[in-house]
């Protein structure tokens, strides 16, 4: 057989298996429907162009330097004694000092522009969503419309949702991928994240750090829809015969995997702040929060 044969049989035998360790990637990073997302996609590319001006020769040269000077080529130049070149040093030295230096200005810039505590700048009216992590599944409270959710969330597009996140168990990681950026939810601490969406979907909510054995299966669905959706999204919620009593939350703080999407009504706008009070109080620490009597109770771990 030729050798072009096997050059071909070999460049479709790699491209092949690319395919195949690829086709599990989710690329929802790389396909984002919100300003955050977007800009973080921005930043993503633009950091590893940088590193690729680096990278990229390095691999060349590596290459072409073990073609010309195989064993085989008898006219590279033998040169035992070298051992130093001005030029090289300065191009080795000079262009990743550069490469360094764009890089720390666009950390410094992208670090302070894309704060997840940061509120969105708009005229409309931003969703308040508050956000417990438990095992396994997430609880989501809208303080303003006394209504809970487990496992769905849904907001209006073009609309800044502001996100208070808090754990009931271990600590975990909210990530929505296709709106921005990932926070860590942490028992007795309110960490906080706003985002946006731009476009109507349903777009893949997921955990982002172990905590557990049920840990594949926490996955919540974040639906961005038009204002009379949600709207309708919200009266169907409220009118839920499910009410969220302390013994409702007390059989969700129970570890369970894989849990359906359910509505609650009913919910305490300070449901979240007695969560968070628990543990705190748990802790010794004066906090001079004033909880009201129907706070959910939660068994706390010894």
């Amino acid at each position: 057989m030729s050798k072009s044969f096997f050059a071909n049989a070999g460049r479709t035998l790699c491209v092949s298996a690319m395919m195949l360790l690829l086709a599990g990637c989710n690329m929802d990073i790389l396909n984002p429907k919100g300003d955050i997302g977007a800009q973080e996609k921005t930043l993503l590319l633009t950091a590893t162009g940088l590193m690729l001006l680096v990278v990229v020769p390095v691999i060349i040269l590596t290459l072409w330097f073990a073609w010309k000077y195989r064993a085989s080529n008898t006219k590279a130049k033998y040169d035992p004694t070298w051992s130093h070149s001005t030029a090289i040093e300065v191009v080795v030295w000079t262009i990743p000092c550069i490469i360094v230096g764009i890089l720390a200005v666009l950390t410094w810039k992208s670090s302070h522009a894309l704060d997840p505590y940061r509120p969105l700048q708009s005229e409309v009216k931003p969703v308040e969503i508050d956000v417990v992590s438990l095992d396994w599944k997430w609880l989501f409270i809208y303080p303003e419309y006394k209504i809970a959710t487990v496992n769905e969330i849904q907001f209006p597009v073009d609309t800044p949702v502001n996100f208070r996140i808090t754990s009931a168990s271990v600590m975990n990681s909210f990530f929505i991928p296709q709106l921005g950026s990932q926070i860590y939810s942490m028992a007795g601490m309110e960490t906080k994240l706003h985002l946006i969406a731009r476009e109507a979907g349903t777009y893949a909510g997921i955990s982002a750090n172990y905590s557990g054995a049920g840990f594949s299966g926490m996955r919540f669905k974040a639906i961005a829809s038009s204002q009379t959706d949600f709207e309708e999204w919200v009266r169907n919620a409220q009118a839920s015969t499910s009410k969220m009593t302390p013994e409702t939350y007390q059989a969700l703080v129970s570890p369970s995997e894989h849990e359906p999407v359910a509505y609650y009504s009913g919910a305490e706008p300070t449901m979240f702040d007695g969560i968070i009070y628990q543990y705190m109080a748990s802790a010794g620490m004066d906090t001079g929060i004033c909880t009201p009597a129907n706070t959910p109770k939660i068994a706390l771990s010894e």
